[in-house]
């Protein structure tokens, strides 16, 4: 095996990335390389629709398919080889018919996106090892091996965000049409590292947009979030926890567990799900229980009820035995845990009918979330009109995905140093590292504003934008610092899309990507500012003497 796309990669005396048995995230040497041949697999159907289109040929069937199968090789998505090799067998039999369907046509495909690997079961991991990541990495070098990785773990994000934009009804054949055609820019095996890097800045130009159609397909179903407070502490009765991110689920969860005396809880990044007012309407959605993903395994053993896996980060159930009570949904995967097909959660309802739930009501403890977009937008003028009395002196975006090496606990320090007359915007799960502290206010307005899930950091670009218009002047002229944390690919397709917009002088930790090598980090910083974090007192004070 050889991966490298998330933080927690391995870095060892023989090199970076997990490259062994099993990799940091729990899936196996097999499991990686049958990732490694459905990527190909996808490459290859994405090759023959690129050029379908060219030709006014549009599947639609394709369009759906080849980001929800690549959001299933995403970071702690789908460890099931079962469903693994179901999707490499439905991307063979899309590539072949849309292979038949151009035939007779003109086309110059690369060799990736007509080959025919041995993709039955039994092979795909010997299939996987032919088409490895870094099958030619002696020949091409390591810093056009990291700029082939930069673009494909960003369209890996954007695939997962355009599979949640899709299930909320939001598709657009321009934002497809640009999928496939970084996806087949990527088959040709590209070694000019120029184009290589403007193509992953045009990967991130592509996700704004993405991003825009997340918040509409959000906003449009859900309404527009608004400050909400949220219990952080179990209610008596049964319990289903939904994890994840897919807020239709959760939504679908509390219509059919309405009236049965079943409380639902949200984990990690579902916790935003409260500030929309379509969730206000069930009762019965009572809290956000636990915190962020690298924690589930002993939060989840501890939750007396039925826990449902929306979407990324599962990790292994086993560790604490609750692998009996714990289903997947969509693209998420783990053998011989019980996944639901369509949208009937009967067999969730009835498994936690039948265990325990919380014996009692603790005293309530509470969060406030809800400050999405339309609600940042409101609040600009204040925010403005503060800034420009001198009563809000800096901005601090602080959040991202949340992981679990010890230097994260520079976001959390970081924020505790920050005086009084700066707020804070957070967003992914990266917010529950602020768990505890108190904030306070500013002038009568929160000083810790929570944004989102990671995604909504489309709403905190919009308000950076909103204040740049404000003050007549550039973003990177706002008294306005990022200080990121990233785990797996849909922070770095968002870094990308920051990059693209011009952003700079944006703070990533807690570790560089295993995959930048000291050369292309040296040129994002040299082009972007882009830097690593360093002490809270540094970033301090850099940030606050500027």
């Amino acid at each position: 095996m050889y991966c490298i796309q998330c933080e927690q990669t391995l870095h060892t005396a023989t090199g970076t990335g997990c490259r062994f048995a099993r990799g940091d995230c729990g899936k196996t040497a097999v499991i990686s390389d049958q990732q490694d041949a459905l990527v190909a697999a996808l490459l290859a159907v994405s090759s023959h629709a690129d050029a379908a289109r060219k030709v006014g040929l549009i599947d639609a069937e394709v369009d759906a398919f080849v980001p929800q199968a690549l959001f299933a090789t995403l970071t702690n998505v789908n460890f099931d080889p079962e469903r693994l090799a179901g999707y490499i067998r439905k991307a063979q039999e899309l590539r072949n018919r849309l292979r038949l369907a151009l035939a007779g046509k003109p086309l110059a495909l690369p060799a990736l996106a007509d080959a025919d690997w041995p993709f039955a079961a039994a092979q795909q991991a010997e299939a996987g090892k032919i088409v490895a990541l870094n099958r030619d990495a002696a020949r091409i070098g390591e810093d056009v091996l990291g700029l082939r990785l930069l673009c494909l773990y960003g369209l890996k994000g954007i695939a997962a965000y355009m599979e949640h934009a899709r299930v909320l009804g939001q598709t657009d054949a321009q934002v497809a049409a640009g999928f496939h055609a970084h996806m087949a820019y990527l088959a040709t095996e590209p070694t000019d590292s120029t184009g290589l890097f403007a193509e992953a800045l045009a990967i991130g130009r592509l996700n704004f947009r993405v991003m825009e159609m997340l918040d509409a397909g959000a906003t449009g179903t859900f309404g527009d979030p608004r400050p909400t407070p949220v219990n952080r502490r179990p209610v008596a009765g049964k319990a289903i926890l939904v994890s994840g991110h897919d807020l239709h689920d959760l939504l679908r969860i509390l219509e059919q567990t309405a009236g049965r005396g079943i409380n639902v809880y949200t984990h990690g990044e579902m916790l935003p799900a409260h500030g929309y007012p379509a969730f206000h309407a069930h009762p019965h959605l009572v809290g956000n229980y636990g915190s962020a993903w690298q924690n589930q395994q002993a939060e989840f053993a501890a939750f007396p009820g039925v826990i449902v896996m929306t979407s990324n980060c599962l990790i292994d159930p086993r560790t604490g035995a609750y692998q009996d009570r714990i289903f997947t949904r969509s693209i998420v995967g783990w053998p011989g845990v019980r996944h639901i097909e369509g949208e009937d959660f009967a067999e969730v309802i009835a498994c936690a009918e039948a265990l325990p739930g919380f014996a009692a009501t603790e005293a309530p403890v509470t969060q406030l979330t809800g400050f999405g977009r339309n609600a940042l937008m409101t609040a600009a003028p204040a925010v403005i009109e503060r800034v420009k009395a001198g009563k809000i002196r800096h901005f601090y975006l602080i959040g991202g995905c949340d992981g679990a090496r010890a230097e994260r606990a520079y976001y959390a320090d970081l924020a505790r140093m920050l005086p009084q007359d700066t707020v804070v915007l957070t967003l992914g799960c990266g917010k529950f590292r602020l768990d505890g502290i108190d904030f306070g206010t500013v002038d009568g307005l929160p000083r810790l504003l929570d944004v989102g899930q990671c995604n909504d950091a489309y709403a905190a670009i919009r308000l950076a934008l909103a204040l740049a218009e404000a003050f007549d002047c550039g973003v990177n002229d706002l008294p306005l610092t990022l200080v990121l944390s990233w785990f797996e690919q849909k922070a770095i397709v968002i870094l990308l899309t920051l990059l693209t917009l011009g952003v700079r002088d944006i703070r990533v930790g807690p570790t560089a990507p295993g995959f930048l090598t000291p050369n292309l980090i040296a040129t994002l910083n040299a082009q972007f500012g882009l830097r690593l974090i360093s002490t809270p007192e540094e970033t301090m004070v850099e940030t606050l003497s500027a």
